[in-house]
């Protein structure tokens, strides 16, 4: 599934297309995608202008001049294939190989924008979805009530990551991956951040606040990463696995500079380290850690 930073490079290869154009053509090839399309949804886009997009989470919100939200998620193979105005043919954030792959038939959302862009919606597992919310209800809508801070920007500080931990025997891992704690971080950043804060993956989330609730040393160092790990994959357009392909060049390229991730057997990057990078399952999900330079505490 894409994470924070693929999502964040679709959000910015979708924006030149969309904000400030009308809908003027919405066309629909089925009336579902994960979940049933909302009620009247291509009536209620069409002549509507995109004032702006942004990115929540892993959750793409386009603001109209109708006073509602266009909530999009991409799913597991959800992906944007956009003509510009001028021709040209791009696939932001375009990650994944499958043989029915930006075929046709998988195309289900046709977006015809004022100014001659056209933009498709391709799926072929249909986990992916869109809604429409009143924008000034999104705070508290079904997809974001609840939802944690986003891990980008000031919000993030070892004294967040301490108020958010304390007390807590979760691992450090499965609470990074909260979403009502924390927004937007998935597997893949997680463990590359975890490696780079030098914290196992299976210490308690409460061993970063001190008994006095305080930040420890170690908080602020993971706090710090996290944005450092996010803002280096946004630049090389996010992570492109070895089980995927694609066609136009613009595929992302922080796989390139993995230190733990898919690494299972081999050294360890970290200076001075001699551990090996092992692998093991945590929620259904590989983990990839240095038992070595990596500490529980």
């Amino acid at each position: 599934m894409p994470e924070l930073p693929e999502v964040e490079t679709v959000r910015r290869g979708l924006e030149p297309a969309l904000v400030g154009a009308h809908f003027s053509e919405v066309r629909l090839a089925r009336p579902d995608l994960r979940f049933p399309l909302p009620p009247r949804f291509a009536a209620r886009l069409t002549g509507q202008r995109v004032e702006a997009l942004s990115r929540r989470a892993k959750y793409l919100v386009a603001d109209l001049s109708s006073g509602e939200a266009l909530i999009m998620h991409l799913g597991m193979s959800g992906r944007f294939d956009v003509v510009l105005p001028d021709g040209r043919q791009v696939s932001p954030g375009d990650f994944y190989l499958d043989g029915a792959l930006g075929q046709s038939k998988h195309d289900h959302v046709v977006f015809g924008l004022s100014n001659g862009a056209r933009v498709t919606y391709n799926d072929v597992r249909r986990f992916g979805f869109m809604d429409l919310v009143p924008a000034a209800d999104l705070a508290t809508c079904r997809h974001f009530a609840g939802m944690g801070i986003e891990p980008l920007g000031n919000a993030l500080s070892g004294e967040t990551v301490a108020r958010l931990f304390a007390g807590k025997r979760t691992p450090l891992k499965a609470a990074l991956l909260d979403q009502r704690l924390i927004a937007g971080l998935g597997n893949i950043y997680v463990c590359e951040a975890l490696h780079r804060a030098r914290l196992h993956p299976e210490a308690p989330a409460g061993s970063l606040a001190d008994a006095a609730g305080r930040p420890t040393r170690a908080a602020g160092r993971l706090a710090t990463v996290i944005r450092e790990v996010l803002t280096e994959a946004v630049a090389a357009g996010g992570s492109t696995l070895r089980d995927y392909a694609h066609t136009d060049g613009s595929k992302g390229a922080f796989q390139n500079v993995f230190r733990v991730y898919d690494r299972e057997g081999l050294a360890c990057t970290a200076r001075g380290c001699r551990g090996v990078v092992r692998r093991m399952v945590q929620g259904g999900r590989s983990t990839f850690f240095c038992e070595t330079c990596q500490t529980r505490a």
